[in-house]
């Protein structure tokens, strides 16, 4: 395995115990946003111990491991490696419902994606000789303002290798295929007023007050249902922070509020903005803060048919913004396929069943060694 990177791990993962094993393993080493350098630390002397076959490039803290065999075909496989805050819920622990007889593996990152990281692990060191050649890639910082992802750090960097013919992203999706998913915008709404003294109010102009009226428009608001290439999606428009007042005894001037709007992705990040725009326009002030892309489900790649037909299950709509936007701006079809329930996602119960880590791991290595070149 060549590397253009030099590392003196402490740990060295076992991917020959399989990818349970790997993700008690991988859960266990804490990586919230913006501490992931031992879980890439871990993954990078891994391949090298274990993955001969790959050519290994870092960039920070996001490795991407290639084949080069000389396949007609290319497919991406992507995971990142942080966690959103540890809250008492690590190290892992294993527990079975007494009811169904499920057994589970509970703790930060099981599910948001530290299983998806290890079918994608496990397999990377496995498959020697796949079908196609193979972009193994891990990052970091995925759970923060995109801006900070390692992903689009990495794209930005060395473009050349994320070529792709179709990509996977390892989110949860309960182990069947999620296509595309919706776009994220967040706003800063401001209302403005006039300071006066409370006992003389009608001095003043109460900028709460004007926000009050906004916000109650907002919560009337029925977002829409929006199918694009069959699958529906779900949009969403919610106020998440607020922020206003000066003393207990003065009529505030300022109150700005932030709204998080989740589009479908048949509207483009330009269509969001004038959409948030024109809903706050009896505001002073809509400043976008931070805006990213959905994407088109990309289901009518051939590949990506293959790939349904393996899974054999009726793909779904995904609700949440992944990284299959920064694929998709590149003009690689991108879907989502992960173990663990995206509703546990971020939950101080988080936990993911072992099925669905063994199943993603068989569907996903048998798709890989079939005839889907063509």
């Amino acid at each position: 395995m060549s590397s253009d990177f030099q590392t003196t791990p402490e740990i060295i993962l076992d991917p020959h115990a399989g990818p349970v094993a790997l993700t008690r393993q991988l859960c266990d080493i804490p990586s919230v946003s913006g501490n992931e350098q031992s879980i890439a630390d871990a993954v990078a002397a891994t391949l090298r111990a274990h993955a001969p076959h790959l050519t290994v490039t870092r960039d920070g803290d996001t490795l991407v491991a290639r084949t080069e065999l000389g396949r007609d075909r290319r497919v991406a496989i992507a995971g990142h490696l942080d966690t959103v805050p540890i809250n008492a819920n690590l190290p892992v622990r294993d527990e079975t419902d007494a009811a169904t007889g499920e057994e589970y593996i509970w703790g930060r990152g099981t599910v948001d994606m530290k299983a998806g990281v290890a079918v994608q692990l496990a397999l990377a060191v496995e498959l020697n000789a796949p079908a196609v050649d193979l972009t193994w890639i891990w990052y970091d910082n995925e759970e923060v303002a995109s801006d900070l992802s390692g992903l689009g750090r990495a794209m930005r960097n060395r473009p050349e290798l994320f070529e792709a013919d179709f990509a996977i992203l390892g989110e949860p999706s309960n182990g069947t295929i999620e296509g595309g998913c919706n776009g994220t915008l967040r706003a800063r709404v401001t209302l403005r007023g006039k300071r006066a003294h409370s006992a003389r109010s009608w001095m003043g102009v109460n900028a709460i007050h004007r926000a009050g009226a906004l916000l109650a428009q907002l919560a009337a608001y029925e977002p829409e249902r929006i199918v694009v290439d069959g699958l529906e999606y779900r949009e969403g428009l919610n106020a998440v922070r607020i922020d206003g007042g000066v003393a207990g005894n003065v009529i505030p001037d300022h109150c700005s509020f932030d709204v998080n709007y989740r589009f479908a992705p048949s509207r483009s990040g330009d269509e969001a903005a004038a959409f948030v725009r024109e809903f706050f326009a009896e505001a002073d002030e809509v400043e976008i803060v931070d805006l990213a892309a959905g994407a088109r489900p990309g289901l009518d790649a051939p590949l990506a048919q293959r790939f349904v037909a393996a899974v054999g299950q009726e793909p779904k709509a995904k609700f949440g913004w992944t990284d299959v936007s920064r694929f998709s701006a590149l003009g690689i079809p991108a879907v989502n396929f992960g173990p663990g329930d995206p509703l546990l996602a971020h939950a101080d119960d988080e936990r993911v069943p072992v099925s669905q880590i063994e199943s993603s791991a068989v569907a996903l290595r048998e798709w890989l060694s079939s005839d889907i070149s063509r």
